[in-house]
């Protein structure tokens, strides 16, 4: 019994897999097997009814010749039979027999069959039923029998399969006739023709165009292959410039050779190419400018407002001496001057970003106990605003690597907003952890944003109502730059938020530096949300880091 190897059935499997991973990669590839395989079915095609054609000719001209051979035998058996006077039933048969070598002679074919005619008077005379047919005597059919027994002067002729010598079956005909014997009457006449020399040239003629049809199928693969090759390489260079072009080599262009549509595409996509390096050396070296111009603002201005900040204090600290219009004066020129100095180190840290020279200094930290420390010291702005900080963190004792400076930075501007934006509702903390990322959610339960507004929530200096004022001193670019932090650590920072149900905006960052993110361990929206409320995407920075 046939059985199957499961290590062949492994190659077969590895075999239909690296096929489909060629065809789903290698348009040359693709190309030479659509057209080896249409060119295998035309092919084919053409074969089959070539096969066919020549076999119905070789059929029709043999059957023509066999049909000619067997009315000139027993034509000539006839001819004996008439002109014999044999009287008695040893000379008939002696006369049959001569007449069915007669027949064998003319025929060329040793198969031959006499019966006499059913229907006809009883005769001591007539000699006996003979044939040389064998085993494929059977081949003589009832219907063949009966169409010449009804017609004394017809031939018919029927398709068998005959017997032969060595026991394997071939194709023939079987012509009957009747012929008329002296004294004994009417007999069915019946010359077996074998059709294995046709068939052989069948073969042949099929062996010979299976032959030239694989072959033309090699030849055709082999031309295309060459064909497809010189068009395929050219657009397999292109694709390969255009990859080094979008991996940031922008120097990289195609060869230009000769004048054809290949040359035209090169050239064109070397002027795309030309045309894009400028654009962006262009607004590189005006982003270079304008990160320039921050920073140095930035800096020139910390000497005048370090100037500004000392004289401030000054008059901040004897503030108690003035009149109470100046005392008020030099408590508002005292706050301006700190909230300018937070603008200050957030447009500097925002121009760090901007030119992509942030690295981090990574760390392990417990997320549960710079949480801690965060609530702690906003505890009492969270009082002064009337609303209570909560820390729930069922999980997430355990330390991930992390820049605790910057997390500290983003919980602190994450609180800071539910303060803010909290109506004096209670505020809550939650910490919590799985084995490949730790997660941070700070929930309120105020005003809350609505769609329009959640996809404007960390662009720089936005305020979901610009007639709302700041209370707690912020600077507008708290949540941008926590953006950037949480995209700095390759982390999430999402939000939840529901008109009239609060918003909820939570931290995910990795354990493992380098370790992409799957799932956050806190949901989002929160457990208490309504579902009604928006989500949104990924919040990711707007250009990628190098951290």
């Amino acid at each position: 019994m046939f059985r199957l190897d499961w290590r062949s059935w492994g190659s077969w499997r590895r075999l239909a897999q690296q096929l489909r991973r060629s065809w789903r990669s290698s348009l040359q590839f693709r190309t030479v097997a659509i057209t080896v395989l249409a060119s295998g079915a035309a092919i084919g095609l053409v074969g089959v009814y070539m096969s066919v054609s020549v076999g119905n000719d070789l059929f029709q001209s043999r059957l023509t010749q066999i049909l000619v051979d067997s009315n000139r035998a027993t034509s000539a058996a006839q001819g004996i039979l008439d002109s014999s006077d044999a009287v008695d039933r040893v000379q008939v048969q002696t006369l049959l027999e001569s007449a069915r070598t007669s027949i064998s002679a003319a025929s060329s074919s040793r198969l031959v069959a006499v019966f006499r005619v059913p229907g006809q008077e009883s005769s001591t005379v007539a000699p006996q039923d003979s044939s040389t047919f064998g085993s494929s005597t059977a081949v003589i059919s009832p219907e063949l029998r009966e169409a010449v027994q009804d017609d004394a002067d017809g031939q018919f002729w029927q398709s068998v399969t005959l017997a032969s010598d060595d026991g394997s079956s071939v194709p023939g005909i079987v012509v009957g006739s009747q012929i008329t014997v002296p004294v004994a009457g009417r007999y069915e006449l019946y010359i077996g023709y074998s059709l294995a020399d046709a068939e052989s040239t069948l073969l042949f003629v099929q062996r010979t165009l299976g032959g030239a049809g694989l072959a033309l199928m090699v030849l055709i693969g082999a031309v295309t292959w060459i064909v497809v090759r010189f068009v395929v390489a050219p657009i397999q260079v292109a694709a390969q410039t255009s990859q080094k072009l979008a991996s940031g080599d922008l120097g990289v262009r195609i060869p230009e050779k000769g004048e054809d549509v290949i040359a035209t595409l090169a050239r064109s996509f070397n002027g795309m190419a030309d045309s894009l390096q400028s654009q962006i050396k262009e607004l590189a070296d005006l982003s270079e400018v304008q990160q320039r111009f921050v920073s140095d603002v930035s800096h020139e201005l910390r000497t005048p407002l370090t100037t500004i900040r000392l004289a401030g204090d000054l008059l901040y600290d004897q503030r108690a001496s003035f009149p109470p219009a100046t005392e008020r004066t030099a408590e508002l020129l005292h706050t301006q001057v700190e909230r300018f100095e937070l603008l200050l180190a957030d447009l500097l840290e925002i121009s760090r970003y901007d030119a992509g020279s942030v690295e981090l200094e990574s760390e392990p930290t417990n997320l549960v106990h710079l949480a801690e420390d965060v609530i702690d010291g906003m505890r009492s702005l969270g009082d002064s605003k009337g609303s209570e900080i909560r820390l729930a963190a069922p999980g997430g004792h355990l330390a991930a690597e992390m820049d605790p400076r910057r997390v500290r930075r983003i919980v602190n501007n994450l609180i800071g907003n539910a303060i803010e934006h909290g109506e004096g509702k209670p505020i809550v903390v939650s910490v919590d952890s799985n084995e490949s990322a730790v997660a941070l959610s700070v929930r309120d339960y105020g005003m809350g944003m609505t769609q329009a507004e959640i996809t404007h929530v960390f662009d720089r200096f936005w305020r979901a109502d610009p007639s709302r004022k700041r209370t707690i001193g912020g600077t507008g670019l708290g949540l941008a730059i926590s953006l950037e932090d949480a995209a700095a650590h390759r982390g999430w920072l999402q939000v939840w938020s529901s008109p009239g149900a609060g918003s909820c905006f939570r931290l995910t960052l990795p354990r493992t530096t380098g370790v992409a993110l799957t799932v956050s361990p806190n949901p989002l929206p929160p457990a208490d949300a309504d579902t009604a409320g928006f989500v949104s995407s990924h919040a990711e920075p707007r250009r990628d880091h190098h951290a």
